[in-house]
């Protein structure tokens, strides 16, 4: 696709993406956070531009993970002509959280 695979979040993955910021905003400064908002931006425009370029998930073979930063994983999918997010995960967290 030229201009990319159109991306659709989950609510889950709002939802989740909603807390991590919350968790930010206490805990890091203005500057971290935008850092992380524009490592957001960019992953995803590169999931929507090239979707087969992070490796497979270990876990299930159709769902795919790109690193963020050292703190944070996108989980997704490609479904005919769109990219499914189905989570952002911190890394931090008990990996049997993970959806």
């Amino acid at each position: 696709m030229v201009n990319g695979f159109k991306i659709r979040w989950t609510d889950h993955t709002l939802f989740e993406l909603s807390e991590t910021v919350k968790y930010l905003e206490e805990n890091w400064t203005e500057k971290e956070l935008i850092q992380f908002a524009n490592a957001v931006d960019n992953t995803v425009e590169i999931i929507s531009r090239h979707p087969e370029i992070y490796p497979v998930s270990n876990k299930k073979r159709k769902i795919r993970k790109a690193v963020v930063d050292k703190n944070n994983i996108i989980y997704y999918r490609v479904v005919k002509d769109s990219i499914q997010i189905l989570s952002v995960f911190g890394t931090k967290q008990d990996p049997s959280k993970r959806k």
